[in-house]
C-alpha cells in the first residue's frame, strides 16, 4: 500500500511514545514527521474527546479492552490496522485459551439483570437473553450469532476474551438493554423474528436507538434489517464482525439515511477474505462521500478475532455521536 505521508501516516504507539515508521532524510524531516504524527494522533482522538464530553457510555475495563497498538490509520479515522498477536491476545489473556478468560477481564454480577426469555410473535416464538433495562432503555444493542452459534454465545462471560461480558456490563451500567436471540435462519424468516424482537423493545423504549452487531453469517440479517421499514428508523448503527458484504446495501433505506456502519475483520480470515470486505467498505465511501463508516483490520487475526477484539465502547460511542 503506497501512502502520501502528507495525507496519511503509518505509525506505532508504544506507551506514550509515537514513532513514525516511514523513512526519509531523518535530519531534514524528523521534526516534520513528528509534528505530522502528533497532528494525526490529535485528529484520531478528537472525536473520542467529543464522545467523552457527551458521556455516551461510561468506561468499563477500558485499560484491558482498548486496542493494543495502532499500526496504521487514515487521518480521518475511517480505516485503521490494529496490531493483533495470538500469544498476547489469547494465551496471555485467557486462563484456558479460547475457553475461559482470566478473571480480571470480567464482572459476573451483571447476571443479576440477565434473563432467558421467550417472545411470542406472529413469526413464531423467539428465545433470547435480555440484559439490562427492559423499559425506558437509553439504547438497545443486539448481537446476532453466526453459523453454529446460539443465543447463549452472546452472553457467554468467559469466551472471546470476555468481550461479551463487557458489552453486557456496558449496557447494564449505562441504562441500556442488550439482547442475544436465537433465530431460525440467516434469511427472511430469521429477519422477521429479529425485527419483531426489536419492535417489541423499541415500543417500550421509544427514545432508544438500536445497534445491531452481526457475527460471520449473521451478517445476512444485518443486510436485510438495513431495508426493514420497522427497524431502519430506529437504527443507530450496524456492526459487521468477521462478516461478508452485500451490494443490496446500496439500495437500502439504511444507506440512504447514512446509518453508521463498522467493519471489524481479521487479515487472515479464510472464510471471508479481508480484501473483499475492504473493497466493499471503499465502495461505501466512494458512493457516498463522508458516509459514517469505519473499518478496523486486525493484522494476522482470524475469522473470530473481531468478536474478541472489537472495542464495544469506542465503536458505540462513535456511532452515538455520528447519529
Amino acid at each position: 500500500m503506497t501512502m502520501d505521508w502528507k495525507r496519511t501516516m503509518r505509525f506505532s504507539l508504544i506507551g506514550d511514545a509515537t514513532k513514525p515508521l516511514r523513512g526519509g532524510n531523518r535530519h531534514a524531516h524528523s521534526r516534520r514527521y513528528r509534528a505530522a504524527a502528533w497532528a494525526l494522533l490529535f485528529l484520531l482522538l478528537a472525536p473520542f474527546a467529543q464522545e467523552a464530553s457527551a458521556q455516551a457510555l461510561k468506561p468499563f475495563k477500558d485499560e484491558l479492552f482498548r486496542y493494543p497498538g495502532l499500526l496504521f490509520a487514515e487521518e480521518d479515522g475511517s480505516y485503521a490496522i490494529v496490531d493483533y498477536d495470538k500469544m498476547r491476545d489469547i494465551h496471555a489473556r485467557d486462563q484456558v485459551p479460547e475457553r475461559r478468560v482470566k478473571g480480571e477481564y470480567i464482572r459476573t454480577g451483571v447476571r443479576r439483570v440477565q434473563n432467558d426469555l421467550v417472545l411470542r410473535t406472529d413469526a413464531g416464538d423467539v428465545r433470547y437473553f435480555a440484559v439490562g433495562k427492559s423499559n425506558g432503555a437509553r439504547f438497545i444493542v443486539l448481537y446476532l450469532h453466526g453459523k453454529g452459534g446460539s443465543r447463549r454465545q452472546g452472553v457467554d462471560d468467559f469466551t472471546f476474551g470476555g468481550n461479551f461480558n463487557r458489552i453486557k456490563n456496558l449496557a447494564a451500567e449505562n441504562g441500556g438493554l442488550y439482547l442475544s436471540p436465537d433465530f431460525p435462519d440467516f434469511g427472511q424468516a430469521g429477519t422477521t423474528q429479529v425485527s419483531a424482537l426489536i419492535s417489541h423493545y423499541a415500543a417500550m423504549s421509544p427514545g432508544a436507538k438500536v445497534y445491531v452487531a452481526c457475527g460471520s453469517m449473521g451478517g445476512g440479517l444485518c443486510w436485510l434489517l438495513a431495508n426493514d421499514p420497522a427497524v431502519v428508523s430506529r437504527l443507530g448503527g450496524l456492526l459487521l464482525l468477521g462478516s461478508y458484504w452485500d451490494e443490496s446495501f446500496f439500495s437500502s433505506a439504511a444507506f440512504r439515511q447514512k446509518v453508521p456502519i463498522y467493519f471489524g475483520h481479521g487479515s487472515a480470515d479464510t472464510v471471508f477474505p479481508v480484501e473483499k470486505q475492504e473493497a466493499f467498505f471503499r465502495q461505501i465511501l466512494s458512493k457516498s462521500p463522508g458516509y459514517p463508516a469505519r473499518f478496523v483490520r486486525f493484522e494476522t487475526g482470524s475469522h473470530g478475532t473481531p468478536i474478541r477484539m472489537t472495542d464495544w465502547r469506542e465503536t458505540l460511542n462513535w456511532m452515538m455521536a455520528a447519529r
